[in-house]
């Protein structure tokens, strides 16, 4: 989940500054936490609160954590929907669905419940078929990598499950890349960025280097990106440092929670 963080992070600067170059200073000291992070948070924290994974109990986590953050970044119609008293699912295909999917894919102890657990998560808010479907790419994708399947195995998942393109490559996304957050127009890319890299690090700067929707696109490929290779040490510390001491704790219990759970399963 951290890894999500740190690509929310790294991209905070070039959401709106976009570069088309891999050759970019990775974390600058103005980097800034934004709604990605916080909505992250927020499905960690109904993961591990709320065992039943209750939709109402998933709604009020991201109207809680959200409203402490009310500056964070939010899109308008999600705005709303954080400030509603009865907020209803608006049938959106955004990519806010797949930003906030990764800690699913951490907790869940088989595929088939990641897909669940990533469409629960999503249809709250995101109950366009495109936004469940960006949602449940990112989460299976994070499961595999995190359970050390092959690159190649998952490209092929992906591709014949979500019906995603992905035998393009950064090189031929960059040139041509426009700001987009729809998921069908930014899971697919965040993907590839990971399917390209070679460490952390690279999946990272593949993500931000296409432009468009830097920080979003870089949080869902980091998520995946650290499944399988975890964080440098430093871009951790980094990056807690960033968030607030509520989040920290937040994130803390999730990976706590996480490590118990593994125990157990093979105790």
């Amino acid at each position: 989940m951290l890894g999500a963080i740190v690509g929310d992070i790294a991209g905070s600067t070039r959401e709106w500054n976009n570069i088309k170059s891999k050759n970019f200073e990775f974390l600058p000291k103005r980097s800034f936490f934004t709604d990605d992070s916080v909505m992250t948070l927020a499905v960690a924290q109904w993961l591990v609160e709320d065992s039943a994974h209750e939709t109402n109990t998933l709604v009020f986590s991201m109207q809680d954590l959200g409203r402490r953050y009310p500056h964070a970044g939010y899109g308008n119609r999600f705005r709303q929907w954080l400030h509603k008293d009865n907020p209803e699912p608006y049938n959106s295909w955004g990519n806010g669905s797949g930003m906030r999917v990764s800690p699913v894919a951490l907790y869940a102890t088989s595929l088939k419940e990641c897909l669940d657990l990533a469409k629960r998560s999503a249809e709250i808010t995101h109950n366009h078929p495109e936004g469940i479907k960006g949602a449940q790419a990112i989460a299976a994708a994070t499961f595999m990598a995190g359970h050390g399947i092959d690159k190649s195995e998952i490209k092929e998942y992906i591709s014949k499950t979500f019906g995603y393109d992905l035998n393009r490559s950064i090189e031929q996304i960059r040139p041509t890349y426009e700001f987009t957050e729809s998921c069908q127009g930014s899971v697919p890319e965040a993907i590839i960025a990971y399917l390209e890299s070679k460490d952390f690090k690279d999946a990272i700067r593949n993500a931000i280097s296409i432009g468009g929707d830097s920080d979003t696109i870089a949080a869902m490929t980091g998520a995946i990106a650290a499944a399988e290779y975890g964080i440098p040490q430093d871009i951790a510390k980094f990056c807690m440092g960033k968030l607030t001491l509520e989040l920290q704790e937040i994130l803390v219990k999730f990976e706590e929670t996480i490590k118990y759970m593994k125990t157990e399963i093979y105790r």
